[in-house]
């Protein structure tokens, strides 16, 4: 078996009962970095073995890790924060995994785009989560894809780059457009700034942004006839 198991983006309280158990149970836990996930471990009592498991070498890694799963190991992967695949390393190992008929479970918990798409008051019953634009290539291009798109868009940025991000959003969406910076979810300092683009700029303009982002942006209005239609 092969357990995709979430840790938390910020409180450690947001670590579930059943993911601590499984990563106790486990015969070896996969981490994208050990010396970050070796302090959440030691912080539950966690003694299991731990392999570096990262976007860097999870080509390489994964045929083995498939290898000792269809041993009998059970496995658990997890990331720095959040759950593994969303934006973190994760898809490639469970695909080769199921190709190989091992069973894959994902174990619900922490991640940071949905807890700022509920707190950003933008609509929520629909919306696509984008992630990391590309930081050059094919960046305006797929900015350019999303001017139509009538969904709410989840994004991740860095704070470094979010000023720059924003801006860019107002010349494709407009600078009225609504949207909301999340920052530091489930930390101390957790805070959800909301607004028209422009609003939202001028405030991390003026006060430079720290932590782990997350940008919800509204989607284009539709149309009169559109919503005739629906």
């Amino acid at each position: 078996m092969l357990y995709i198991v979430p840790t938390p983006v910020g409180n450690m309280e947001d670590m579930t009962m059943r993911a601590v158990r499984i990563l106790k149970e486990a015969d070896l836990i996969l981490a994208e970095d050990t010396r970050t996930s070796g302090i959440l471990l030691k912080h539950f009592g966690i003694q299991n073995r731990l392999l570096s498991h990262h976007k860097f070498n999870e080509h390489g890694t994964s045929a083995g890790i498939v290898e000792r799963l269809l041993a009998g190991e059970t496995i658990a992967l997890i990331s720095d924060a959040g759950t593994p695949g969303i934006s973190d390393p994760g898809f490639f190992l469970a695909r080769e995994a199921i190709a190989a008929g091992i069973e894959v479970q994902t174990l619900p918990g922490a991640t940071a785009c949905i807890p700022a798409l509920v707190s950003s008051g933008l609509p929520c019953d629909r919306f696509c989560f984008e992630g990391f634009l590309p930081q050059k290539k094919g960046r305006q291009t797929h900015l350019e894809s999303l001017r139509e798109e009538t969904r709410t868009m989840v994004f991740y940025e860095s704070p470094y780059r979010l000023v720059k991000t924003l801006s860019q959003f107002a010349e494709v969406f407009g600078a009225e457009r609504r949207a909301s910076v999340c920052r530091e979810i489930s930390k101390v300092h957790e805070e959800s700034v909301r607004g028209t683009l422009q609003e939202v700029i001028a405030h991390f303009t003026a006060k430079a942004p720290k932590g782990e982002i997350v940008i919800v942006v509204e989607g284009k209005e539709k149309s009169k006839k559109a919503k005739e239609k629906e």
